[in-house]
C-alpha cells in the first residue's frame, strides 16, 4: 500500500492500482473499487476524495475524483470502455455479507469495520433520510462515516496522539477505537506510567525500548502473553495487562454504542433481530474486542426492545464491490 511508509503523489497511488487490475481488464468492463477513506460518492458511483487518513498519505488526493482518475490511467494505457462503481469498504462488508444470508429473517441491516479503522453503515428505506424529501420505501445504504463522531471525551494521552497525528482534531472517535491507534496509546500509556514511576526501574527500562507497536501487542498483553517485553516483575504484568485490557474495553464498548444507536435508527420490528456484518482485525482477531462487543449488544439492547445477531465475515470487500459493480452497472 502506497503512503504508508513514506508520502506518495496521487498519480502513484492511482498507478499502483491500475497495475493491479489491468491484468483482469480482457475479462470485464465492469470494475467495482472498494475505496477505505472519506468520499463524496456522486450521482454517478464515482466517489470525490474528503480525506485519504488512517496514518497513510497521499499528497495532492483531496477533491480528486477516484473512479475517473482510474478510467483515465486505464486510457493511457489503451483500455477503454469500462465501468467503475466506488463504495466504501463499509459499504462492501455490508453487501458481501448479506449475500450470503437469508434476508427476510431480519429487521435491518448494519456494516461495520473494526480492524485498522473504524467505522459503520446502515440500510435504511430513503423515507427516513429526511433530507431527501421522500416517501419512498427503496432502500438505500448510508455510510455514517462514524470515525469523525467527537461526541465521546478521550485523556490527556488521547489529546496528545490526536496532536501529534496526520489529521488533528478529525475522527476522534476513530482515535478512540481503531487498531492504528491502540498499539500507540498503550505504548503512551505505558510510557506515562513509566514516567511517573508506577512501574519498576527495570519494567520502565523495557517500554522505553519499545518503539512503535500495533494493536496485536495489546491484545497478547490483555490475554497475558508476551508480557516480558514491558515487564519485570508480577506486579507490573499486572498493570500491563489491565493498560491493554481497558483500551480495547473502550474500543469495543464505543462500538457497541454505535451500533444501538444504528439499530434504533433501523426501527426493527421486535420479532427480528438486527444483522450485524462485521470484519476487520480487531473483530476478527482480537479475543477480549469480540468478547465485550457482544455481551454489550445481548445485554444492552434489550433497553431498547432490540436484539442483534453479530455475523463476522472474512474478505467480504471482494463480493462486496463485485456485488456493487453488478448492482450498479
Amino acid at each position: 500500500m502506497p503512503g504508508i511508509e513514506s508520502p506518495c503523489t496521487w498519480d502513484e497511488f492511482i498507478s499502483f492500482v491500475t497495475d493491479k487490475i489491468e491484468p483482469l481488464m480482457d475479462r470485464t468492463d465492469r470494475i467495482g473499487f472498494c475505496f477505505s477513506y472519506s468520499a463524496d460518492i456522486t450521482p454517478d458511483m464515482d466517489g470525490r476524495v474528503i480525506r485519504i487518513d488512517k496514518e497513510v498519505t497521499v499528497t495532492g488526493s483531496e477533491g480528486k475524483l477516484v473512479g475517473a482518475s482510474v478510467l483515465a490511467e486505464l486510457e493511457k494505457r489503451g483500455i477503454s470502455g469500462k465501468k467503475i462503481v466506488i463504495l466504501n469498504d463499509t459499504v462492501a462488508v455490508l453487501l458481501g455479507g448479506a449475500a450470503m444470508l437469508d434476508k427476510s429473517g431480519y429487521g435491518g441491516f448494519i456494516g461495520q469495520v473494526s480492524g485498522t479503522g473504524t467505522n459503520t453503515c446502515v440500510s435504511l428505506e430513503c423515507s427516513a433520510i429526511k433530507k431527501l424529501g421522500t416517501d419512498s420505501k427503496r432502500g438505500m445504504i448510508v455510510n455514517t462515516e462514524s470515525g469523525l463522531y467527537d461526541g465521546i471525551p478521550g485523556g490527556d494521552i488521547d489529546a496528545a496522539l490526536d496532536a501529534q497525528s496526520n489529521n488533528p482534531g478529525s475522527k476522534k472517535f476513530e482515535k478512540l477505537t481503531a487498531g492504528v491507534y491502540l498499539g500507540e496509546l498503550c505504548r503512551r500509556l505505558l510510557e506515562d506510567a513509566a514516567e511517573k514511576k508506577l512501574v519498576s526501574e527495570n519494567s520502565a527500562k523495557k517500554i522505553k525500548m519499545l518503539g512503535k507497536i500495533d494493536a496485536s501487542y495489546v491484545d497478547a498483553w490483555a490475554e497475558g502473553e508476551k508480557l516480558e517485553l514491558v515487564s519485570d516483575c508480577a506486579s507490573d504484568d499486572a498493570f500491563a495487562k489491565y493498560i491493554a485490557t481497558v483500551l480495547i474495553i473502550r474500543s469495543a464498548l464505543c462500538m457497541g454504542d454505535n451500533l444501538i444507536a444504528l439499530g434504533i435508527l433501523c426501527d426493527a420490528p421486535e420479532n427480528k433481530p438486527v444483522c450485524v456484518l462485521a470484519e476487520g482485525s480487531l473483530v476478527q482477531k482480537c479475543r477480549l474486542y469480540r468478547q465485550t462487543l457482544e455481551e454489550k449488544l445481548n445485554t444492552e439492547a434489550e433497553n431498547y426492545k432490540l436484539s442483534f445477531e453479530l455475523h463476522v465475515g472474512q474478505e467480504t470487500t471482494l463480493p462486496g464491490a463485485a456485488a456493487a459493480a453488478l448492482l450498479n452497472a
